[in-house]
């Protein structure tokens, strides 16, 4: 008897556990859904128009260029790292 109640309440915890993630998941994508709902950034106040929708002309390239340097130095050292280690274990 005692069996079958740990393992009904066994259960509910499971339940419990797995209703927890399902709602941070679900929380998780309704925020991220929010986030991309907001509206565009308005133009000129005086409303000419001038100012080109989606912050203007900010510089990226720079920027890009550094995540590009630094991704390929990461790839890099991975690589390293497991040439070695193969050479390492074919030594063995």
């Amino acid at each position: 008897m005692q069996t079958k109640s740990l393992s009904r309440k066994m259960k509910q915890r499971s339940i419990l556990h797995h209703g927890k993630k399902i709602f941070l998941i679900i929380t998780i994508l309704f925020i991220t859904v929010i986030a991309f709902a907001q509206p565009l950034p308005g133009g000129d106040p005086s409303g000419s128009g001038a100012d080109p929708l989606g912050g203007g002309g900010a510089p990226i390239g720079s920027g890009l260029f550094i995540l590009l340097g630094l991704g390929a130095a990461y790839g890099g050292k991975k690589i390293y790292d497991l040439k070695k280690k193969v050479s390492t274990d074919c030594m063995d």
